[in-house]
């Protein structure tokens, strides 16, 4: 049995839920989202709740039983409370600036990188800190890999773009002939 999917997800109040044709509908405000089960898992919204089971008893059923609950409380978390991913920018002359919806990105190229911000996605720079917000945990992940993509940390100096929890194993430089 699937520890997670068999877990409700509560409903806190301002969150309206709907099920109907295996797509599962939060709205919060002016904000929608659908997850669309496609028919694998069997949904039902009462007591203030959303309950998953899975259609059969195969493991294919279970694994998308566990899925959907996650995919769903991730939904849940999103509109209610947000995601944040913060990532640090270590080197001599790193920086990055926010300016509209584009991260302006100086990583020792000889040119500049302008990232676009995908729509949802806002960016903040404090120091060497950048904090990118949303509701949507995929898409937050996807950008924060994507700016970290640019300039990896090396493993010498531990410059490049990292995540503020990442911790970069040194290596050692060479030695010199005596």
């Amino acid at each position: 049995m699937s520890r997670i999917g068999k877990q409700p997800i509560s409903i806190p109040s301002g969150l309206e839920v709907g099920f109907e044709n295996g797509v599962l509908k939060f709205k919060k405000g002016n904000s929608v989202k659908e997850l669309d089960t496609k028919g694998h898992v069997e949904v039902k919204v009462e007591n203030g709740e959303v309950v998953f089971s899975p259609k059969g008893e195969d493991r294919q059923s279970r694994a998308y039983w566990g899925t959907y609950r996650a995919l769903a409380n991730n939904i849940v978390i999103g509109l209610t409370q947000g995601f944040t991913r913060q990532l640090e920018i270590n080197g001599v002359g790193y920086k990055a600036a926010v300016k509209g919806k584009i991260l302006e990105l100086t990583l020792g190229f000889s040119h500049l990188i302008n990232y676009e911000l995908p729509e949802g996605i806002e960016a903040t720079v404090e120091r060497n800190i950048i904090t990118l917000k949303g509701s949507d945990k995929q898409v937050i992940g996807q950008v924060a890999a994507q700016v970290r993509g640019f300039r990896p940390p090396e493993p010498y100096k531990g410059k490049g773009v990292k995540y503020v929890e990442e911790r970069i194993i040194r290596k050692a430089g060479k030695t010199s002939k005596k």
